[in-house]
């Protein structure tokens, strides 16, 4: 089972919106669902995927090959895709993630326009779960990574 956030999928949806009919891919990260509230449902440990890395349209690296390659491949553990005259399905250059999701037109969330796939492009079972990170300040993050 493949998790993310209402409010992930929502951005995601409208960066596809806004970028068609170009195409838009960009990395998704996950958080333990025992940080966010209102995942209470879930196994504390579950991947949950929450946060995106704006994609940099003026890229031309980013543009061949849909991958931010400034992003360490560490901190995206999926990636994110829009196809906005393809079908919902893995192309060659979108297989560079563990989970990929792909959008298609017309950029809604339902099984026609939105799904999660593994690498090999088989379809993976999705929840969307209506569950968010806790506000966190500067500092916050700061202090988590020990500095």
């Amino acid at each position: 089972m493949v998790y993310i956030t209402r409010a992930l999928v929502d951005v995601l949806l409208d960066l596809a919106s806004d970028a068609d009919p170009d195409r838009v891919a960009t990395g998704v990260s996950i958080t333990p669902a025992g940080e966010l509230e209102g995942a209470d449902e879930l196994p504390s440990d579950a991947p949950v995927f929450t946060d995106f890395y704006l994609p940099d349209p003026g890229n031309p690296v980013n543009a061949v090959f849909g991958v931010d390659l400034s992003t360490p491949a560490r901190q995206a553990q999926g990636q994110f895709v829009s196809h906005p005259v393809r079908e919902l399905e893995v192309t060659k250059r979108d297989d560079l993630a563990e989970v990929i999701f792909v959008a298609v037109p017309p950029w809604e969330l339902d099984e026609r326009s939105f799904a999660a796939f593994d690498r090999r492009g088989e379809r993976r079972a999705l929840e969307v779960v209506d569950a968010q990170a806790p506000d966190r300040s500067l500092s916050d993050v700061e202090w988590k990574r020990g500095r």
